[in-house]
């Protein structure tokens, strides 16, 4: 595991190292955004197509969607409290619940479990976020984010589905669920197509996180907020997952995986929705260079620690 985190983070500090150098002169934002785009119109919806047509789906598929909702919302909840009994300002608060309870499922644990347990362990990352993280964050994500930002507070509630359904993977997850219990057999020339497009996914992900990483900077007062949030991301959310994955009777091979998946650190999109309401983006961004640092040294404990 400390290889493969060795590995991921020299693939993160490349996209840190090309922000930092502006290559070219070119802006280090419409770099990443055209890694990003590619990976999320193009790639990723055929690495979705590729994993969940041939991953069996069951009943561990639920399970693991359950376990992974049940840590965001109980995340969420933890934050909440938090923030209640503190009586941080709005837009603070916004950015500190979006922080503490979305992990970076996708762009770093994909590669991760990958790089970990092998190109199976695809379909485990694609279920943990498209099955549950994605619709709870284009959904109970914005009405938090509209609520404490008050920017675009007057939209419709169609406003708060329309991203979820303009979502690329999700639609190919739904093709590719099809496919699959329909029992589709995949024909060769597309499968080495889907195969050839998704490899291009995990380190063009972990290039794109590592040009989004931004310290913007602030006082011993903020950085005491970002306790908490690290706590709940990194420590308490993979601790209850793996309480209730034993719980539920998970199988045990996907053990590991679903609980590395809720100990990643806070995931790089909420940036976008912190920019778009009126959040506190600073303290978001620094939380999630701050969180995405740390978990270089949790996640090989909890790999140990799951055995």
């Amino acid at each position: 595991m400390l290889e493969v985190i060795a590995q991921m983070g020299v693939l993160i500090g490349a996209g840190v190292v090309l922000r930092l150098a502006r290559p070219g002169g070119r802006d280090p934002e419409l770099l990443r955004k055209g890694l990003t785009d590619s990976v999320y119109y193009l790639l990723l919806p055929a690495l979705v197509l590729d994993a969940l047509w041939r991953t069996p789906l069951g009943w561990d598929s639920v399970r693991s969607a359950g376990l992974a909702a049940a840590g965001v919302l109980a995340a969420l909840w933890l934050a909440g409290t938090g923030c209640r009994l503190c009586r941080v300002e709005a837009p603070t608060r916004g950015a500190i619940l979006l922080a503490a309870a979305f992990p970076n499922v996708t762009y770093l644990g994909l590669p991760v479990l990958e790089a970990t347990f092998g190109p199976w362990a695809h379909g485990v990352a694609i279920q943990y976020d498209l099955f549950a993280c994605t619709p709870l964050l284009l959904t109970v994500g914005i009405l938090l984010a509209r609520r404490y930002g008050g920017v675009g507070a007057a939209e419709s509630s169609v406003g708060v589905l329309r991203p979820l359904l303009q979502v690329p993977a999700l639609w190919a997850a739904v093709l590719a669920m099809t496919l699959n219990l329909l029992d589709v057999p995949r024909p060769v020339p597309v499968e080495g197509l889907l195969r050839m497009l998704g490899n291009a996914v995990p380190p063009l992900m972990l290039v794109a996180l590592g040009l989004g990483l931004r310290w913007l900077g602030f006082g011993a007062g903020q950085l005491l907020r970002l306790v908490p949030v690290l706590l709940i991301q990194l420590v308490l959310m993979p601790l209850l997952v793996w309480g209730l994955a034993l719980a539920s009777g998970l199988d045990a091979r996907l053990l590991a995986p679903v609980v590395l998946e809720a100990a990643m650190p806070s995931m790089v999109l909420g940036i976008v929705l912190c920019d778009r309401y009126g959040l506190d983006t600073p303290f978001y961004a620094s939380a999630v260079t701050l969180s995405t640092a740390i978990s270089m040294v949790t996640l090989p404990l909890w790999f140990r620690l799951i055995g």
